[in-house]
């Protein structure tokens, strides 16, 4: 089995939908954002359990740390980008963006937050300086809103998922010029990235498929049967792998045979509505652990399940 269930950590009082997944290396803490709850959830990896709960985050989405700055941002349906202390978990500020502030990136070369908001006519990626707390005067207006997108290192591209125009955009940061790849799948909501190989990953949801692009041309050259309601994808570089977690209550894994050819290796399962979750490859103990967010059910309360990563 490429995972194994090995854990779980108890998210008490968690209602509703959870969201996206952030990450803390040097203290060793993981950030879920708990929609449906109002609260930002923070997980002590290596005691396993909820060390603290912001509360009144309204409709929590992406979030990201800045071990730069100490800094937790965390985006809002409710159109606000709220931003706190990395120790005291006290408000520093928030910053109005107007409308869904959902997938967050942060780049730690620049310490600069990548936010994606907005509806079909103000969806645009801003950018806030995470050393000031401030707003940029620069965006890339994408003309609706942005899902899942990702920063590319080796060149000045942005890849971002547009669903509600059946699109992925390449946003150069540097001349704002904006490349159009049509889809013909619909709902491309996840995406990862594999720059060695040129290879942009996709989960679509009707109907459910993961789509591979080359990332030279836009061309897609591969997509395959996954599960159904995918909201994360990850990539694992050092093994050749994609992980899409599914609300259908599976966890889809694919092997890079490679680059145009991958192949089903497992279909897990896991628990209904369990669409999230968070991959940062090896942990200060060796490990490489996939968390995933499983919802309260009638019979049992919402947790993060812990996956061992198998060689």
């Amino acid at each position: 089995m490429p995972l194994v269930l090995t854990g779980a950590v108890p998210l008490p009082n968690v209602k509703g939908r959870i969201d996206h997944f952030g990450y803390d290396p040097a203290d060793n803490r993981l950030f879920v954002s708990a929609l449906g709850n109002n609260t930002e959830e923070i997980i002590g990896i290596s005691s396993q359990t909820v060390v603290h709960s912001i509360s009144g985050v309204p409709t929590p989405q992406g979030v990201v740390y800045s071990p730069e700055t100490n800094k937790i941002f965390v985006g809002s349906d409710g159109g606000k980008l709220y931003i706190y202390d990395g120790t005291t978990f006290n408000e520093i500020t928030s910053i109005d963006f107007g409308d869904d502030v959902d997938n967050l990136r942060y780049d730690a070369a620049e310490k600069r937050v990548y936010v994606g908001y907005g509806d079909e006519k103000t969806g645009a990626i801003g950018m806030v300086d995470a050393a000031t707390n401030q707003r940029l005067a620069d965006e890339f207006k994408l003309g609706a809103h942005p899902e899942s997108f990702q920063l590319a290192a080796s060149s000045p591209n942005v890849y971002v998922n547009l669903p509600d125009l059946k699109q992925i955009a390449v946003v150069n940061r540097s001349t704002h010029a904006i490349t159009r790849w049509p889809m013909t799948l619909e709902s491309n909501f996840p995406m990862a990235l594999d720059e060695p190989d040129h290879r942009l990953f996709v989960a679509t949801r009707r109907p459910p498929r993961l789509a591979v692009f080359d990332t030279n041309s836009g061309r897609m050259v591969s997509a395959l049967p996954a599960v159904q309601d995918a909201d994360d994808l990850y990539y694992d570089s050092a093994r050749k792998r994609l992980y899409i977690p599914g609300g259908e209550g599976y966890i889809s894994v694919f092997r890079q045979d490679d680059a145009d050819h991958y192949k089903l290796l497992a279909k897990l399962h896991s628990a209904i509505g369990a669409r999230t979750a968070g991959y940062f490859g090896k942990g200060r103990k060796g490990f490489d652990r996939l968390y995933l967010a499983v919802p309260a059910r009638a019979d049992r309360g919402a947790e993060v399940w812990i996956y061992t990563v198998q060689d």
